[in-house]
């Protein structure tokens, strides 16, 4: 009797470093992949720290099906590809406030990002909110530039959240928060709200040394690409030891340390691909040299032996 070769039945993937090449655009390469899989059976999940509609920018040209989820901001919102929301994860009012009052020296690097969406399905200006504009394009010059057309600059970002006891729909809460700059910056920021949050939210950070760049993601309690994951399997009756995910910054640890079959991108920063090493996960090639497809191409291969 032959041995049935196990293979993942969800593939969860990073965008920036991972799937997207550095021109912006997924290659046909990695579009050739995710085919392969889905049409074996495996779900596919985009797990990003993009919100919904920056991520289907480049999603909508990729070679994806409408019921192929997108996993976004971290975790904290999951919609198809063809829009439909899943689950969404919100802020407290209450600390959202409290985010926006221990700040501090950090407010002028601080964005607030709301799930908004249309009668159409499109995204509403004043998805992104922030104080500051001088500081963030110094740091994310290409974010700001190609999300200028959704953010609202205000005096204090307290601003864009509910006011006094009026009744509010789960949408006028915040999604996710970001901080971003030298990493030695962020470190500061994070040892300093790690101490204070008192549980109140969760951590991630993404790193990108060679620029010097840190974006400190801030989530609702409980939210990471793993968590988010978790809620996904549930929904499609799969366990954890059917899923592979394939990341390349710390923000994807949630995910990777879920997965069945972890793997880490060769262009992640050297610690985590020491971490890697250490714990004996498979590596591929920078993302920039087809490293996803050659990840999925060790279960889902372009070609069978005869």
């Amino acid at each position: 009797m032959s041995v049935v070769e196990e293979k993942p039945r969800m593939i969860a993937i990073d965008m920036d470093g991972t799937l997207v090449h550095p021109g912006g655009t997924i290659t046909p390469l990695n579009q050739a992949a995710l085919i392969r899989a889905r049409e074996a059976g495996a779900r596919i999940v985009i797990a990003t720290g993009r919100r919904h509609h920056y991520a289907m920018e480049v999603l909508r040209k990729a070679a994806l099906h409408p019921d192929d989820v997108v996993l976004s901001s971290n975790g904290t919102v999951a919609r198809t590809v063809g829009g439909t929301l899943i689950f969404r994860n919100t802020m407290q009012l209450e600390t959202a406030r409290w985010l926006c009052d221990a700040l501090g020296e950090f407010r002028n690097a601080f964005v607030l990002t709301f799930d908004l969406f249309g009668d159409h399905g499109e995204d509403l200006p004043g998805s992104l909110v922030l104080e500051e504009l001088d500081v963030l394009h110094g740091s994310i010059f290409n974010w700001m530039d190609a999300n200028a057309r959704w953010i609202r600059r205000v005096a204090r970002v307290e601003e864009s959240l509910p006011q006094g006891d009026v009744p509010f729909e789960e949408a006028a809460l915040p999604i996710q928060a970001m901080l971003c700059g030298p990493i030695e910056r962020m470190a500061r920021a994070e040892a300093m709200l790690t101490a204070a949050h008192d549980g109140r939210l969760s951590l991630y950070r993404t790193e990108y040394p060679a620029r010097d760049l840190c974006i400190l993601d801030i989530l609702p309690v409980g939210s990471s690409k793993g968590t988010g994951l978790q809620r996904l399997l549930q929904r499609d009756g799969l366990a954890t030891s059917q899923l592979m995910a394939i990341g390349d910054n710390w923000n994807d640890m949630p995910m990777l340390e879920l997965a069945r079959w972890p793997t880490v991108m060769g262009n992640a920063p050297e610690a985590l691909r020491t971490l890697a090493a250490e714990r004996g996960w498979p590596m591929t090639a920078n993302h920039d040299e087809g490293g996803v497809a050659e990840a999925i191409g060790a279960h889902f291969p372009a070609t069978n032996p005869s």
